[in-house]
C-alpha cells in the first residue's frame, strides 16, 4: 500500500509504540495502518485481539474528530465510552482499518471500524461510543489538558 503516512494530530505514545500509521483523515472517516510485528502477535503468530481492537478504537476516534479538523488544534478529544468488536478471521502481514462516523451529536460521537487483511479480506468490526471532551478529570482535583503535537 503506497501512500505516505500522515503526522497524528496529537500525541499517542501507546499508539506510536504499536508502529500505527495514519493514513486519511476527514469527512468521518480515518485510515490507519500497521505492518505487523513479532510484538504484535499472539501465540498462534497472528494479531494479538488487542492490536486489532486498539487499531479499530483509534481508527474509530479519529474519524469522530475528522469533523473538527478545521478547528484550532483539531478542536475537542474523545474518549471511548463503550465498544464491541466482532473477529472473523486472523489479521497477518499489513492491516488496514477504516473508522467511520456514523452519527453525532454535541457530546457524542457514533462511529464503526472495520480491519482489514493485506488480502482486503474482513479481519474485525466494531462500533463504538465516544464522548467530544476540551480536557478529562485526572488524579484528585488536576485536570489534564490533550497532548497536542
Amino acid at each position: 500500500m503506497s501512500s505516505a503516512p500522515l503526522k497524528f494530530p496529537v500525541h499517542i505514545p501507546f499508539v506510536e509504540q504499536l508502529g500505527f500509521e495514519l493514513h486519511s483523515l476527514g469527512d468521518g472517516v480515518a485510515e490507519l495502518r500497521v505492518d505487523l510485528k513479532e510484538a504484535h502477535l499472539n501465540s498462534w503468530e497472528v494479531a494479538h485481539g488487542g492490536v486489532l481492537m486498539t487499531l479499530l478504537d483509534v481508527a474509530m476516534a479519529h474519524a469522530a474528530r475528522s469533523i473538527h479538523r478545521d478547528q484550532p488544534d483539531f478542536g475537542p478529544g474523545v474518549v471511548t465510552i463503550e465498544m464491541k468488536t466482532s473477529f472473523m478471521r486472523p489479521g497477518e502481514g499489513e492491516l488496514r482499518a477504516v473508522g467511520k462516523l456514523l452519527h453525532r451529536s454535541t457530546t457524542m460521537a457514533f462511529c464503526e471500524g472495520s480491519v482489514l487483511g493485506e488480502d482486503g479480506r474482513l479481519c474485525a468490526h466494531a462500533t463504538g461510543t465516544f464522548k467530544y471532551l476540551k480536557a478529562l478529570p485526572g488524579r484528585g482535583r488536576s485536570v489534564k489538558a490533550l497532548q497536542r503535537t
